[in-house]
């Protein structure tokens, strides 16, 4: 019997061991060239760039009130209520993206290039201004802790917003 036992786990742990030559479906995939950078991103569109922008939390920074900088001005300018001449592009799957990227912003496959746009969040009603920002792919969205916090959407869901370009 006890050599039933340990034949058995030696042909379990020879098994196992091959697994760990087959690729892991799970892995992050390599994406060439270096992972931009704040510094990479270009300023943001003039016509919004007193809303949209804010310093680079510290480095110390540990709770997401020290992570949004944006201010209180800047909150009341982006929730004010839209003036019009906006064009729906469509609902993105949204996570929260680099929380030390400051401002108020969206990474989104459904712009191009970079433009000043709305977002709003059906779950709560509200919506910001922010500025939108091309992301490559067919992927869901990423937004700044900034907008995510002005929205009212839950930090660590997926919620479905709905995106506007001016």
């Amino acid at each position: 019997m006890n050599t039933r036992i340990l034949s058995g786990a030696l042909a379990l742990s020879m098994a196992l061991s091959g697994c760990a030559q087959l690729p892991n479906p799970f892995a992050a995939r390599p994406v060439s060239g270096p992972a931009p950078t704040v510094e990479d991103t270009p300023p943001p569109p003039e016509e919004i760039a007193a809303i949209v922008s804010a310093p680079r939390p510290a480095a110390a920074a540990r709770t997401v009130d020290q992570f949004d900088t944006t201010t209180q001005e800047q909150k009341a300018a982006a929730t004010a209520a839209p003036t019009g001449g906006e064009t729906r592009l469509g609902e993105v799957v949204a996570s929260l993206g680099d929380p030390t990227e400051p401002g108020l912003w969206i990474k989104t496959p459904l712009v191009t290039e970079q433009r000043s746009g709305r977002l709003e969040y059906p779950g709560s009603g509200k919506s910001a201004v922010v500025e939108l920002r091309p992301l490559a792919g067919d992927g869901g969205s990423q937004v700044s802790l900034a907008a995510m916090r002005l929205l009212e959407a839950p930090l660590t869901d997926l919620p479905t917003l709905i995106v506007y370009a001016n």
